[in-house]
């Protein structure tokens, strides 16, 4: 049997017990996003009155990518508050982009993106808002 120093045992109690308290981290869930209403939203951008875009939202994280909405992209989570979501994302042979979401209600988002979409940059300001059900 192998005799340990008692400072060597200490550090292994230690360590075990670090190890048995440790919580596994999670992955942001952008949260905000699940809470916004379902159904038609319009999106203009901020300042005038014509409409961009209609689309029938079952999934708010499509508005991320409004340049690139049909795209296989990979995204990274920048920032996942209680009220707003930024998200860089990568689409190969497509672009790129970074989008901040801030939810004013379920029902009304400010969003902000810019990037780059088939070789040209692009940047907006779009107010989106929920128009009724689709």
């Amino acid at each position: 049997m192998a005799i340990f120093s008692p400072l060597f045992r200490t550090s292994l109690a230690a360590l075990g017990l670090a190890a048995a308290t440790a919580v596994p981290a999670q992955a942001p869930s952008l949260a905000m996003l699940d809470r916004l209403e379902k159904g038609s939203w319009q999106l203009r951008e901020r300042g005038k009155d014509v409409v961009l875009q209609t689309m029938c939202l079952g999934d708010a994280r499509r508005m991320i990518q409004i340049e690139h909405p049909r795209s296989n992209c990979s995204r990274y989570i920048i920032e996942d508050k209680p009220n707003s979501v930024t998200v860089h994302y990568t689409c190969p042979g497509a672009g790129h982009g970074r989008t901040t979401i801030r939810s004013e209600t379920n029902r009304l988002v400010q969003i902000d993106t810019q990037g780059i979409a088939e070789g040209r940059p692009f940047s907006q300001a779009i107010e989106a808002r929920r128009t009724g059900g689709c």
